[in-house]
């Protein structure tokens, strides 16, 4: 019998980390912001940063030169998102100073939460910065509107868009072909109706398709929705019998956690939370967390007021990104931090989807299926969460649900067992299959010369 070397271990080794607020004051910016105002969500809002002179205002000379100039470059060329970054958000990136023997420039350029709140040119792929078959609205949400800003895609569910705004402006957003601020690269799409005219062509189409039971209120983000107006909406969901669950999904618990702690909003929840258990409706908030380090104590005291005043869960949609969260032990340290400091349910995380510009957070399918064999066995079955693949025209799959997988050229193939709402009269929905498509610099040399004679051939 064979001895165990001596320095065996597990391949992941758990120790609790109790969540901390980093230091805001550690921020030339903000050396003199006081424990009241930095909990007020309106100084939050009110102090988000919303461009490079903003952001040299509140890091002044910690970050030199040569990253301004970077990020001035991305916005003028490549983001797909304005800036729009909270206070809350930005305080997590570099939370404790620079490492030993590295400079504050470079542990704010690796820092994995400014990654994707604040791209610079530099981040991006010089040769597949997007990839072939990338589109703004890449998952077709726009094409399954059956109302303004109502997409019926899977055939029992519905995502309500109230809104085109969030507090914040991730950057690698899926739907930004609508969401935010026009970019020097990108002109958005924009809501044409007045907001009680898009709320009421909702309600009449869910009272109308009562084979619909389950509606995702988003955006946006449902944040940015002033609360009354919020509050009525949900309201009258819950008034339609077919409804049986409802989800918010606001990253916003997380970016700007002030916000769902102000007592009109937990009152309103609360009275949201009552009607919808006394009508047996699922009532469940839906953030999106990418990083532990944007986990701190008053994000989680956000979250456990939410199910004190009765909502069901609170859940976390990730999205896994290159840089940022896609290797294990980031992925794990994630997720203990959110099921076992923050009373937040590890939930999914998406593989990032293909929109213009995304190609360097993006991983391949066989990446993202080694992460789910990876993170098993660690955390309660529960709290395990599911990675999926958001095929287009698919939906949401299991990584592990792949029908065939070309992995040298990068080319998965995906069916599916319903239609969207605009396959009812295709016959062979049910029966062909949809391509996704890995990033290109993942690939073996053989594949990547593929691509680069496919581009010459559409190039001549």
């Amino acid at each position: 019998m064979s001895e165990v070397p001596t320095d065996a271990g597990q391949p992941y080794e758990y120790r609790r980390v109790p969540l901390v607020e980093p230091d805001w004051t550690r921020l030339p910016g903000w050396r003199d912001v006081t424990a009241a105002q930095w909990e007020s969500a309106q100084w939050q809002r009110v102090n988000c940063v919303k461009n490079v002179r903003q952001l040299r205002a509140v890091l002044g000379d910690l970050v030199d030169d040569r990253f301004y100039a970077d990020l001035e470059t991305d916005q003028q060329n490549l983001a797909t998102m304005s800036m729009l970054v909270p206070p809350q958000m930005l305080n997590t990136m570099v939370p404790h100073g620079a490492p030993e023997g590295q400079t504050y420039t470079d542990a704010f350029y690796a820092d994995p939460v400014r990654r994707y709140m604040i791209p610079v040119a530099s981040d991006r792929l010089a040769d597949w910065p997007s990839h072939p078959h990338a589109t703004r609205d890449s998952l077709h949400e726009h094409d399954m509107w059956v109302a303004e800003g109502l997409t019926h895609r899977y055939p029992t569910k519905v995502l309500a868009e109230l809104l085109s705004t969030c507090p914040q402006y991730c950057g690698h957003c899926t739907r930004m072909d609508l969401v935010g601020n026009s970019t020097p690269a990108v002109s958005k799409l924009k809501l044409e109706l007045k907001p009680v005219d898009r709320y009421d062509a909702h309600i009449a189409y869910l009272k109308a398709h009562p084979g619909v039971r389950d509606v995702v209120v988003s955006g946006g983000d449902v944040a940015n929705v002033p609360w009354k107006q919020l509050e009525a909406y949900l309201m009258r969901l819950l008034e339609i019998e077919t409804i049986r669950d409802v989800r918010l999904a606001t990253k916003a618990l997380m970016g700007l956690p002030q916000h769902w702690l102000q007592p009109d909003v937990v009152e309103g929840v609360e009275r949201v939370a009552r009607t919808a258990r006394r009508r047996g409706v699922n009532l469940a908030i839906h953030t999106h967390v990418n990083h532990a380090n944007s986990l701190t104590p008053i994000v989680a005291k956000a979250a456990r007021t939410m199910l004190e005043v009765g909502v069901r869960d609170v859940r976390n949609q990730g999205v896994l990104m290159r840089g940022v969260n896609a290797q294990t032990h980031d992925l794990l340290d994630l997720c203990f931090a959110l099921q076992g400091e923050a009373g937040i349910l590890p939930y999914y995380f998406y593989m990032c989807d293909m929109i213009p510009h995304a190609e360097h957070w993006r991983v391949s399918v066989a990446h993202a299926q080694r992460l789910q064999h990876d993170i098993m066995g660690y955390l309660p079955g529960y709290a395990t969460p599911r990675i999926v693949c958001d095929v287009p025209f698919v939906g949401k799959r299991w990584v592990h649900m792949v029908t065939e997988y070309d992995r040298e050229n990068g080319i998965s193939y995906w069916t599916k067992n319903y239609r969207t709402s605009i396959e009812a009269e295709e016959s062979d929905a049910l029966t062909k299959r949809y391509a996704y498509y890995d990033p290109i610099d993942t690939l073996p040399e053989s594949g990547r010369r593929w691509w680069r004679k496919q581009a010459e051939e559409q190039n001549a």
